[in-house]
């Protein structure tokens, strides 16, 4: 089986905030599917604190990876052990390479167990105030600064022709130079949902208002993980 675990968005999130039965699962075995070890590390540990680190077997499943690099787990699932599925943070396959080891699974008629948790995405998405029966998950805009000029004019026309809300991402430490060109690019009466450090039990701040109301107000986001939505 495989099992899609759920990391925190935040290390200082209760772990009442997650069902008791992950903790079950993650218990069930040793080896794991890890997009970051140390981050890996951490959750399991998060979860099951009595788990022995030494005994874990992680396979690193990031961006980069393909089928070629993972014959060894797979051939261990074909036998019959049981694998974890981690993200770096939230959902795994949102936002995250997982899928091709669950796409695999089903292949492979391996069982595919999901568990609930939070998602960065969805819960910035329904903290918006915006259309959730239709949107877009953008990932991250372009760097390249005519190119990212470009995606965020064509995102604002998307929310204007068709009501579509659009999501999107950015390295936590490229946050501060994103809001400027989204104040230099988008309509001063665009709204704009930023949703920061989601999940953290003080430091959580999600709010939508207008490109000039954001304009006066010049939040500093850098290197906190943040959301941003466009809606109406």
């Amino acid at each position: 089986m495989l099992f899609l675990i759920p990391a925190y968005l935040s290390e200082e999130t209760s772990l009442t905030h997650f069902a008791p039965v992950i903790k079950e699962y993650i218990l069930k075995t040793d080896y794991f599917f890890v997009e970051n070890e140390k981050t890996a590390r951490k959750v399991i540990k998060f979860f099951c604190p009595e788990k022995k680190q030494s005994d874990l077997k992680l396979y690193v499943l990031d961006k980069y990876s393909e089928n070629s690099d993972l014959k060894e787990a797979q051939n261990l699932m074909k036998a019959g052990q049981d694998f974890g599925l981690l993200s770096e943070a939230g959902l795994p396959c949102i936002a995250d390479p997982g899928n091709i080891m669950v796409q695999w699974s089903h292949k492979n008629n391996i069982k595919v167990i999901p568990f609930n948790g939070p998602s960065s995405i969805l819960l910035a998405l329904i903290s918006s105030g915006f259309n959730g029966q239709e949107f877009t998950f953008n990932g991250y805009l372009p760097i390249d600064v005519a190119a990212r000029k470009q995606k965020i004019l064509f995102l604002e026309t998307q929310v204007q022709k068709t009501g579509y809300t659009q999501i999107f991402m950015e390295t936590p430490y490229r946050n501060n130079q994103l809001l400027e060109s989204l104040y230099k690019f988008l309509n001063p009466n665009t709204l704009l949902c930023v949703a920061s450090n989601i999940n953290h039990p003080s430091q959580e701040k999600i709010k939508t208002q207008t490109i000039r109301e954001w304009q006066k107000e010049k939040p500093d986001f850098h290197k906190i993980p943040t959301v941003f939505v466009i809606g109406k």
